[in-house]
């Protein structure tokens, strides 16, 4: 299931512009042209500035991302989750050269991930409504269904089985407890010990799904009772 930014101005100093660079009309004073490029270089840099300490500021806060919306079953990671799943991506990406990564409705990740810049418009109603280019052709899949239901993760498998490369390949599932049973029985995964948390905190115990072993992290495969 699945913004906050912090701006800073900064200190500006004025540009110093000579007196004699001005002309003036029977209208308004108007700068000359040698005046107006040095204005114009001066605020570039400036503006550049605010942006570099902006930047920097989001990313010791954290990653900006849309307001949710619970009306559209938006409920964002909150920072643990989205850098602890970010981590487990970027370590399973060093078995590919060159690795790709598909995240199917989970915004929060791909922000974090920051992997690539392509978008692709994803109804899961429509599960394999998805570019041809794009059929077996990621080694790594992280999926959010948006609703904890079986009818909804069982279209998500569809688009998983689209998507995904045939071969070695590693599948991340992020969905409620309520659906062990069937992401066991339609994708063979394993339920692991650590809990994703939303910025939401809501209700629903949500889990983190695996098809792969994932040995000292993530918490491990959680043990059968």
């Amino acid at each position: 299931m699945e913004s906050k930014a912090s701006h800073s101005a900064g200190h500006l100093e004025e540009p110093i512009i000579p007196q004699n660079d001005i002309i003036e009309d029977d209208d308004a004073p108007m700068l000359s042209t040698y005046a107006m490029e040095a204005l114009k270089e001066f605020l570039a840099e400036q503006n550049h500035s605010t942006i570099q300490e902006s930047s920097a500021e989001v990313e010791e806060e954290e990653v900006a991302l849309v307001t949710e919306d619970w009306r559209l079953s938006q409920f964002w990671y909150d920072r643990e989750t989205a850098e602890t799943v970010a981590k487990e991506v970027l370590t399973l990406c060093h078995s590919f050269d060159p690795p790709s990564v598909a995240c199917i409705a989970c915004p929060t990740l791909y922000a974090y991930l920051k992997y690539g810049s392509e978008f692709t418009f994803y109804d899961y109603n429509w599960p394999e409504d998805i570019p041809a280019s794009l059929n077996h052709s990621f080694p790594i899949v992280v999926a959010d269904p948006p609703y904890l239901s079986k009818e909804c993760l069982e279209k998500v498998t569809q688009t998983i089985s689209f998507l995904l490369r045939p071969g070695k390949s590693f599948l991340l599932l992020l969905t409620g407890e309520v659906q062990k049973d069937n992401a066991a029985e339609l994708l063979g995964l394993h339920p692991c010990g650590f809990r994703p948390q939303h910025s939401s905190k809501l209700g629903n115990e949500f889990r983190l799904f695996t098809n792969y072993d994932p040995g000292t992290r993530l918490g491990g495969w959680e043990q059968e009772q």
